[in-house]
């Protein structure tokens, strides 16, 4: 098997391909798909952008911005190969205090379909904001998570608004509901995208899950 590199993979080619306001939107593919999803205003479109190298999601204020699926592909750096990339999926923020019943309900029932019937989705990666901690929103989320059974691997963002300790323990807390959660990754990822904190293991993340496909 051929041993991927990151930084073939997160320099090269990345380009959007579509959005989807529902699931029947979403073409069938056999390429691998990575998806990250969060509550809004937790950083999801920044990350995304950090991995990359280069501004590929909106970054806004604005909570609630990204309100479809957005799907980018990511491919080899060298070759242009799409064969050794995959795609990236940026999925709608929850729990925006703000938005209608009505788009709420709209948006949970199209990340629902999406997460349930795309067999080439390969890895989920939950965003959780350390310093407000597991909301309701996210405990929604991932006891859907665990009840559809969708394997998911929780990673924190803006860290670097917090000390070694305040993360340490924040960190701790989340690992320790971790284990109860049968759908989630052990391993939690602790990120910063203004410091560039965590982005290298992301990345190497991913990577990995590419690497035994």
């Amino acid at each position: 098997m051929k041993k991927l590199d990151p930084k073939k993979i997160f320099n090269g080619q990345c380009e959007f391909l579509f959005g989807a306001h529902t699931y029947s939107q979403v073409a069938p593919s056999s390429q691998p798909e990575i998806a990250f999803i969060g509550a809004s205003n937790v950083g999801k479109s920044s990350l995304i952008n950090a991995l990359m190298g280069k501004k590929v999601a909106i970054v806004s204020t604005t909570p609630g911005r990204t309100r479809q699926l957005n799907f980018f592909k990511v491919a080899d750096g060298f070759t242009q190969s799409f064969s050794e990339g995959f795609v990236l999926v940026d999925m709608p923020g929850y729990g925006f205090a703000k938005a209608s019943a009505k788009h709420s309900e709209h948006w949970q029932k199209t990340a629902l379909e999406y997460l349930m019937k795309r067999p080439n989705l390969k890895r989920l990666y939950l965003l959780i904001d350390p310093i407000k901690g597991l909301k309701e929103a996210d405990r929604d989320m991932i006891n859907m998570l665990n009840a559809v059974a969708v394997s998911f691997q929780i990673i924190l963002t803006k860290t670097d608004k917090l000390n070694r300790e305040e993360l340490a323990k924040a960190e701790a807390k989340i690992a320790k509901e971790v284990l109860t959660w049968p759908a989630a990754h052990p391993k939690i990822i602790a990120t910063s995208s203004s410091k560039g904190y965590g982005v290298n293991d992301v990345q190497d993340s991913i990577v990995e899950v590419l690497q035994h496909l």
